[in-house]
């Protein structure tokens, strides 16, 4: 019984609003049958913001396999944020204690919920070893057992997993067979390494899986209207603090605010970026260096830009000209391009999406600065290529908050 209750969502989540309910009529004073419509209203606010958060979670976790508790707070803050505007906007009544007691309630719920719930939701799969299964041992959210000698449907829990590229025996290829004909999900090896390691095996990937690239055209249209639609709407907050950083860039170095350079987008075409710059001026004659190299000329100023992100904020001009995209890879110098088509293959696919402000690869690998540490990034990209979508692009925003406020992946 216990563990029905906490595997199945809309249980759980029909009892978490029970208890909202419940903590929300102790600590407003009222009945919340027969309270005034300010009380009313507020708690259904606050019913609607848990739902599209519960709605939510599943949505953007699944990538990477990650435990859904590290994403609980920011995507409420997200839909409480949310919720506050729409009533900004529609100038209802409300109650500020419900809206607070309410954010409390539904987090604590939701983190409780999801510690209960985390043993009864890792996905359990069985494996036909014609692989390597070590290689998802590390995943806290992803249980591989082998199959052995027992071919038997019903010790199957969550799905198979095989690697479909290799010869099966006889046994093996009925069992795949029965698996899928009796609706259990049968997955190839490298799909779920790819969604354990957020990466696409350059090493393994051909000509023919290219295809498999192509994102998709109905949401790659959407994503610039909503890239575009928050940055118009943040400008009253981000034209602000370029100024003050315009100007304290000015204060401490002599030299323009801004900083341009040729970077290549998407279908491998130029365009000029634009960044604030945060080191000393570079003399005509030096050679295109990793920012790793060039350590020594990075400002006092220009360290902190880079450290939050700041530097990159004169690139929302470069997402409404149409050049870039608030998420994507990140563009690259030509030269240094030029030298990687060489040195790694598929390079070049890269650019079949606009380039980003931030992306896949720079929250979960970080900066990049040779290629060796190139060839991994381009992995990233690719993934996120391959399963460009708005969940993902969440995700991504997400963890480039994280990375903002900890720093990760500055140079």
């Amino acid at each position: 019984m216990k563990k029905q209750i906490l595997s199945n969502s809309a249980i759980s989540h029909g009892l978490g609003l029970i208890l909202i309910a419940g903590y929300l009529n102790l600590t407003s004073g009222y009945n919340l049958w027969s309270a005034p419509d300010t009380i009313t209203y507020s708690t259904l606010s606050v019913f609607l913001t848990y739902i599209a958060t519960a709605s939510t979670l599943p949505q953007i976790s699944k990538y990477l396999l990650v435990e859904r508790k590290y994403y609980i707070l920011p995507v409420l803050l997200t839909m409480f944020a949310i919720l506050t505007g729409l009533i900004a906007l529609t100038r209802i009544e409300y109650s500020r204690s419900i809206l607070i007691h309410g954010f409390f309630a539904s987090f604590v719920w939701l983190y409780i919920s999801s510690m209960m719930r985390r043993r009864y939701k890792k996905l359990k799969l069985s494996a036909i070893e014609n692989f390597d299964i070590t290689i998802f041992k590390e995943n806290k959210s992803i249980e591989v057992t082998p199959l052995g000698s027992n071919r038997e449907i019903s010790s199957i829990q969550s799905g198979l997993v095989v690697d479909l590229h290799k010869e099966l025996s006889s046994e093996d290829s009925k069992f795949v067979a029965d698996c899928s004909i009796n609706n259990i999900p049968v997955f190839h090896s490298e799909s779920i390494r790819e969604m354990v390691e957020g990466k696409v095996q350059t090493s393994h990937i051909s000509e023919n899986a290219i295809g498999t690239l192509n994102p998709n055209p109905i949401y790659f249209s959407l994503k610039r209207v909503w890239e575009s639609a928050i940055i118009i709407i943040t400008l009253p907050i981000t034209l602000p603090v370029m100024a003050i950083t315009a100007c304290l860039i000015k204060i401490e170095n002599p030299g323009p605010a801004i900083f341009t350079q040729e970077r290549v987008g998407q279908s491998g075409k130029t365009f000029k970026i634009y960044k604030f710059r945060s080191m000393t001026i570079k003399k005509c004659s030096d050679t295109d260096k990793f920012a790793t190299e060039e350590k020594d000329r990075i400002t006092r100023v220009g360290k902190f830009i880079r450290k939050v992100r700041i530097d990159e904020l004169p690139q929302f001009f470069n997402v409404l000209k149409g050049e870039m995209a608030l998420i994507g890879p990140r563009p690259e110098q030509e030269s240094f391009v030029k030298k990687f088509e060489q040195e790694i293959s598929f390079y070049g696919y890269r650019h079949m999406v606009k380039p980003g402000i931030t992306g896949w690869a720079q929250t979960v690998q970080g900066y990049a600065d040779d290629t060796d540490s190139t060839r991994e990034k381009l992995a990233h990209d690719l993934y996120y290529i391959k399963h460009l979508s708005f969940w993902l692009d969440m995700n991504i925003v997400i963890k480039t908050i994280k990375t903002m406020l900890t720093g990760f992946g500055a140079k």
